[in-house]
């Protein structure tokens, strides 16, 4: 496991390019510029949720002009649900929740991805219930 530190100073596996083309294709978006536009909208969102070491090595793995904006948020100091997430994202872009919501998931898939199964274990300890679908992993309840 590297320290935030080490992850800081780590090279992103593929060019801004290449993540927007992969969102394009999860997302079924006809043009780049519209995987664009939802890949930056869903970075800034997440950006402001995500705090801590987990921020810092989730910023190392993106490439440069993503981990621009998804550092360019001030995190909020309450977290939203993932639900609450597509709802304040829908808010802020103007879509509706289910277009959000597929938005969302081309996007965090793409991200899961890049960060890897271990910082994203960690990502998604560190939020609220909800954000597991968002990243395209099952969601699993313990029983009481």
């Amino acid at each position: 496991m590297r320290s935030p530190r080490e992850a800081a100073f780590a090279t992103p596996s593929v060019t801004f390019d290449q993540m927007l083309e992969k969102i394009r294709y999860e997302g079924a978006y006809p043009t780049r510029e519209r995987a664009e536009t939802v890949t930056h909208a869903v970075l800034a969102a997440l950006g402001r949720q995500l705090t801590g070491d987990e921020r810092v090595s989730l910023a190392a793995c993106l490439p440069t002009e993503a981990a621009r904006t998804f550092t360019a948020e001030i995190p909020d100091p309450g977290h939203l649900t993932g639900w609450g997430f597509v709802k304040d994202l829908a808010a802020r872009t103007g879509g509706t929740a289910a277009t959000v919501r597929w938005d969302t998931g081309a996007v965090l898939a793409t991200v899961g991805d890049l960060a890897g199964p271990e910082l994203l274990d960690r990502i998604l300890a560190q939020l609220p219930s909800g954000y597991a679908l968002l990243f395209g992993r099952a969601e699993l309840i313990q029983a009481a």
